[in-house]
C-alpha cells in the first residue's frame, strides 16, 4: 500500500469516527431534551408519555395532602385560561404553596393527570415562566404596563369581565 493510500485510509477512519461519536453526542442529547409548556398548551397538544416541563401558577384550593401522612400530593396548575392537575410524591419545596408559581417536570398519564417527579418552586416574586407571562397576556388577563399579575384566585372573577 502507498503513502498516499494510507493516508487516504487514516483519514476516512477518522472521519467515520467523528461521525460516529457526533451522532452518539447528538442522541444523548436528544433523549435528555425536556420541553417547557403552559397548561393551555398541553390541552391543545398530544403529549401523553413524553417528559416535560409543566410551569404555571398553583391554583388556589387544589392542594390535597394524603390523609395518611405519606408525601403523596395533589394540585393543579393553572395559567389562567387551562388548568391541570397534577400528582407528586415526594418532598415538596419549602417555597411551594398556593397561588405560587411552580415548574414540575413530569408527564402527562393517559386520563389527563400530570404525574410529576419534580417540583420547583418560584425563587423570588418577579419570576414567572415565559410561556406563563405569554399565556396571561394573550388571555387579557394580565397587561405587564397595569402592574404585576393578578392573583391567580381572582382568575375566575376576571375570566366574567371583559379584558381592559
Amino acid at each position: 500500500m502507498t503513502r498516499k493510500r494510507r493516508r487516504l485510509l487514516t483519514v476516512m477512519v477518522c472521519g467515520i469516527g467523528l461521525a460516529g461519536t457526533t451522532a452518539l453526542i447528538l442522541s444523548a442529547f436528544s433523549d435528555n431534551l425536556v420541553f417547557f409548556v403552559s397548561p393551555s398548551d398541553l390541552a391543545k397538544s398530544e403529549q401523553v408519555g413524553h417528559s416535560l416541563r409543566l410551569g404555571g401558577l398553583v391554583e388556589r384550593g387544589t392542594v390535597r395532602k394524603s390523609a395518611d401522612g405519606g408525601a403523596l400530593v395533589r394540585f393543579r396548575v393553572t395559567d389562567g385560561s387551562s388548568s391541570v392537575p397534577v400528582v407528586f410524591k415526594g418532598i415538596l419545596p419549602d417555597l411551594f404553596r398556593e397561588g405560587q408559581g411552580v415548574v414540575v417536570l413530569g408527564a402527562e398519564q393517559p386520563g389527563g393527570v400530570f404525574r410529576a417527579s419534580e417540583v420547583l418552586a418560584k425563587h423570588d416574586e418577579n419570576y414567572m415562566p415565559k410561556s406563563v407571562a405569554d399565556a396571561l397576556k394573550k388571555s387579557g388577563r394580565w397587561n405587564p404596563a397595569a402592574g404585576p399579575p393578578p392573583p391567580a384566585s381572582t382568575w375566575s372573577q376576571l375570566a366574567e369581565k371583559p379584558p381592559g
